[in-house]
């Protein structure tokens, strides 16, 4: 495998490669809310991307709600039909989620970096005093063998590029679940320059909960140790769901609430080396 993650704090890790040549890359898949057990998950599409991760060597960065959560006995949330049977109609619902995510998950934990919390996970937390992410990480690293490292609510992945003979280089990526209900209209676009003003150390902003999908790119005037002032750049992306709430719009509490389609899928971030300015560069795809 093509890094290393190191936990530094309960909510910074440390990817670590090294950097062999002028036309390195490297790969992450940025993703959140699978609600997994939710019948409307796809996990075609999931499985489609962790084998993808696999090939391109990638890691993965999730930024929680993997787990929907809601089929539980006491959840006024809770609705015949929505959760997947093989899960919401047995004695141990939490046990059972847990057990079904870890098992999907399990065959590609080499691949991720970091698994954080989302609000379903939080609101288990909350009334049922079970940390859902928590036990969904050590199953996976039990299966596996390999060890699936928890994040918060919001926390920081930095990564660092090492070249044997120009140092090292380093991109700071926060990651924030979500907050609010994105907006009919900006679909939450108008928090870029809110978070941008507390996140100065932030590259990459990536954050999901609203399942819309959408890369926004703010310029930045910076003043460099020497008092040469110079430009860059701070990316903030939306990541989607995999939940479909839509379907064909005939019912259910998405629709009814008249909210519209979502996309459905996941970013692509490329590391590369720009050469001509000794940097590292970022680029975005969509997953779909």
């Amino acid at each position: 495998m093509s890094f290393l993650v190191e936990q530094k704090s309960r909510n910074v890790h440390q990817v670590v490669m090294q950097g062999d040549s002028a036309s390195w890359e490297q790969w992450f898949l940025l993703t959140g809310d699978r609600h997994v057990d939710s019948a409307d998950s796809d996990h075609a599409m999931q499985i489609k991307h962790l084998r993808q991760a696999q090939e391109r060597d990638a890691g993965v960065i999730d930024v929680g709600d993997v787990l929907d959560a809601m089929q539980g006995r006491s959840d006024p949330r809770r609705m015949k039909g929505v959760g997947r049977p093989d899960s919401a109609l047995v004695a141990n619902y939490l046990d059972r989620i847990v057990v079904d995510a870890a098992e999907m998950l399990a065959p590609y934990a080499r691949r991720f970096v970091v698994i954080g919390r989302g609000n379903h996970e939080q609101s288990i937390l909350r009334h049922c005093e079970t940390d859902l992410t928590e036990r969904l990480c050590e199953r996976i690293s039990l299966l596996s063998g390999s060890k699936v490292h928890s994040g918060g609510y919001g926390g920081w992945v930095r990564f660092v590029v090492r070249w044997s003979t120009k140092g090292g280089l380093a991109l700071n990526l926060k990651y924030f679940h979500g907050s609010g209900g994105g907006g009919l209209m900006s679909h939450g676009t108008l928090a870029t320059r809110r978070m941008a003003s507390w996140t100065p150390d932030a590259d990459v902003l990536v954050s999901g909960h609203t399942h819309d999908q959408w890369l926004v790119t703010l310029s930045r005037e910076r003043l460099g140790a020497s008092g040469k002032v110079y430009l860059d750049e701070q990316h903030h992306v939306r990541t989607p769901s995999y939940k479909d709430e839509y379907v064909d719009g005939y019912d259910g509490w998405h629709v009814e609430r008249g909210a519209p389609p979502k996309p459905l899928g996941a970013w692509w971030m490329r590391m590369h080396w720009i050469k001509p300015m000794a940097r590292l560069g970022v680029d975005f795809h969509r997953a779909a």
